[in-house]
């Protein structure tokens, strides 16, 4: 099948300076928390994105010298010989498939600590960036560049482009943007210079410039150069002569890069997440800069809808689409629309699992594509499965999305699947989560599974089917896997930082009670300690109905771990919008039916709030209570021709989505091979011996 002719205009060649994308799908520059430390699984990850049909396929962040050094963080490099034959292999996978391979080149400057090469951190004045999150934090204050410290970051720029050329790569960059040295120079609180290089805009652009300049001169002829840009505090900023800084910033610069990446300035708002910022949310900030210059326009919005992404091109926003997150959960999303199919498409939750994944250090992760940084690991490729190796038939009991995965799967693979769900509909905890507010996109994980699934014939699914050991022993199913999920506990949280004891009395509540529709009497304490966006939620869903809400948690934040996520920010914006107060760094003590005692975690400071409801977000449990019943009769297994039981999901380590997702993945790839959960271990490519940086 062919795609709709109103998407033909996505499918259009444009030209980047000396270069053409095949496309105007572009996977613009985002972490993969792959380094030179694992450049086979790094090459493998972007190579399936170009077969995937994404016409432009780019790195992250690359740094151009030691003194942008971002360790423990994951950053990549091209500081020697070594490094440039590790890009190849990304290079090499990404022509395979006919795309451009494009680098990010980068300067981290005053937002890098350099805690590795112990380096000063590079910056246009001493100011440093103040970061909240304790991974960014550090105590080494940048230094003040002087007009040879300029000359060397141009060198470094150039240095590296040139080993980009000879890795392969199409499309080189300069990065100007989240805070880093070419933004610094760009924005007044960072830049207080007052010679050629501070001052007013025109002085300010300056080492832009000369980075572009120096660049276009060293590898111009054959790679298109690109600036990488951040425009929402400069589009907030009055201009005497323009619309605003950012209108002047463009114009002063329109025609030097072949390409334009236009982005926000900070992760929480260029990566919003989707409980807070809707597709194409950042058209408001960028959507000028096609007036003001000639040259294509990339720009991301989370973008999964086809329609959306025409829009975006007629209108004259953009020329390419942008994407990170989106290829991240869907890598054949260009070549689905462009055989039809875009009903297959796995879009993206918005969810920034895979951004967490980065701010852990370890490489990327997706709640909808679980064969992301897998693809060379463990030989897992997001649209191809190898046959079923046995006529086993699969059982899988629970239709939540551990379960859905699984089965799905698991059909692709061949087998024979029936998956019984007690419940009236399947999609387990999305059921109760998805009602909260701003999480119906996460719906998308089980819309997708359920549609693929009710397409093939191999699968039956059965609702209001709860399942005992009698029921399992006499269905003739080979295979069973129980995904029965977790419950919500009413455990307190200790001193010690571990969950104690629970608080089993009228009028204590827990997720579950929510789910089943019991309504907490006001006014309701919030108790969280699971620390990512269920408490958070819950506070904000029951002040919305119109309850006085109060939260707690023994976190410095409401929501802490949403930190990781971009969340936070915006969790306390919600929670302060419906008049919900927030008690951080709190113990939850005595409750008597009117009122609880909070105790300070670190001081043991009491606090009393008058409340006739608590709602604890902690502590989540395995519900293996039918897995452990059948194991007790296992003698009786092979009698029944069953070969194996097996939990997964929340049911075998209670978790976030992601994990759940993954688990079912695990069990349908590893099906008739036992070995198949190990997987290879990548090395760093040292042709070269160790030298300094040249």
């Amino acid at each position: 099948m062919d795609s709709h002719s109103r998407y033909d205009i996505l499918f259009e060649p444009v030209k980047i300076g000396p270069v053409t994308a095949p496309n105007r799908f572009y996977q613009v520059p985002h972490a993969s928390g792959m380094t030179e430390a694992n450049p086979r699984v790094r090459a493998a990850f972007r190579g399936i994105k170009a077969e995937g049909g994404w016409g432009v396929v780019s790195t992250g962040a690359v740094s151009t010298h030691p003194s942008s050094d971002d360790s423990p963080l994951p950053y990549a490099r091209l500081w020697d010989d070594n490094d440039t034959r590790a890009h190849a292999m990304s290079c090499d996978a990404i022509h395979e498939h006919g795309a451009l391979a494009a680098v990010e080149l980068w300067h981290g400057g005053a937002a890098v600590m350099n805690r590795t090469s112990r380096i000063a951190p590079y910056s246009p004045s001493g100011i440093p960036w103040a970061a909240t999150h304790v991974g960014f934090m550090g105590q080494l204050r940048p230094r003040i560049m002087d007009r040879q410290d300029i000359r060397d970051v141009i060198d470094w720029q150039v240095a590296a482009a040139k080993r980009a050329q000879q890795a392969g790569f199409d499309i080189v960059y300069i990065y100007a943007g989240m805070g880093y040295l070419g933004y610094e120079f760009l924005l007044d609180e960072y830049n207080h210079r007052n010679d050629e290089y501070g001052g007013s805009v025109t002085n300010r652009v300056r080492f832009v410039r000369e980075l572009i300049e120096a660049t276009k001169d060293a590898v111009g002829e054959h790679c298109g150069v690109a600036l990488r840009i951040s425009l929402e505090e400069l589009r907030a900023k009055p201009s005497d002569n323009h619309a605003s800084e950012a209108h002047e910033v463009v114009s002063l610069l329109s025609d030097l890069p072949d390409l334009w990446d236009v982005k926000m300035d900070s992760s929480p708002t260029d990566c919003g997440a989707s409980r807070f910022r809707p597709e194409g949310a950042h058209e408001p900030i960028i959507d000028f800069v096609k007036q003001v210059t000639d040259k294509p326009v990339v720009g991301v919005g989370r973008f999964t809808s086809p329609d959306t992404m025409v829009s975006q091109i007629k209108r004259g926003v953009l020329d390419l689409i942008g994407a990170a997150r989106p290829s991240i959960a869907d890598p054949f999303l260009p070549k689905k629309i462009r055989e039809g199919r875009e009903s297959e498409i796995r879009e993206c939750i918005g969810c920034n699992i895979c951004i967490s994944s980065w701010h852990d250090g370890v490489p990327v992760r997706c709640t909808q594509n679980a064969t992301v940084g897998e693809e060379w690991r463990k030989d897992w490729h997001p649209e191809k499965f190898s046959p079923a190796d046995s006529n086993d038939r699969i059982l899988i009991v629970g239709g939540g999305p551990a379960g859905l995965e699984a089965g799905l799967i698991a059909a692709r693979r061949g087998y024979s699947v029936t998956i019984a769900e007690k419940n009236t509909a399947l999609g387990g905890r999305l059921l109760f989560e998805t009602q909260l507010p701003g999480l119906s996109t996460w719906g998308r994980v089980h819309d997708y599974r359920l549609h693929a699934l009710q397409q093939m014939a191999n699968v039956d699914l059965y609702l209001e089917s709860e399942l005992g050991v009698d029921d399992i022993l006499a269905l003739d199913h080979q295979r069973i896997a129980v995904a029965t999920g977790a419950r919500w506990t009413k455990a307190l949280y200790s001193s010690l930082e571990i969950p104690l004891g629970e608080l089993n009395q009228p009028g204590v509540y827990t997720p579950d009670d929510l789910a089943a529709g019991k309504v907490p009497e006001g006014p309701v304490l919030v108790y969280d300690f699971d620390n990512y966006y269920m408490g958070g939620a819950i506070a904000e869903s029951l002040a919305r109905q119109g309850l006085s809400v109060s939260y707690a948690t023994p976190a410095g934040h409401a929501s802490a771990w949403t930190i990781m996520t971009n969340e936070q920010p915006f969790v306390h914006q919600a929670l302060d919008k419906y008049k919900v107060d927030i008690h951080t760094q709190m113990l939850l003590g005595n409750f008597n039916g009117t009122r609880a005692t909070l105790n300070n975690i670190f001081t043991q400071q009491a606090k009393e709030l008058a409340v006739k409801s608590i709602v604890i977000a902690g502590l989540r449990l395995p519900n293996d209570t039918l897995y452990q019943n059948l194991l007790s009769r296992s003698e009786e297994f092979e009698s029944a021709g069953i070969k194996s039981v097996q939990r997964i999901g929340d049911a075998l380590a209670a978790g976030a989505l992601v994990h759940a997702v993954y688990s079912g993945h695990a069990f349908a790839r590893q099906l008739d091979r036992p070995d198949s959960e190990l997987y290879l271990r990548d090395i760093p490519v040292a042709e070269h011996a160790p030298g300094a940086v040249i």
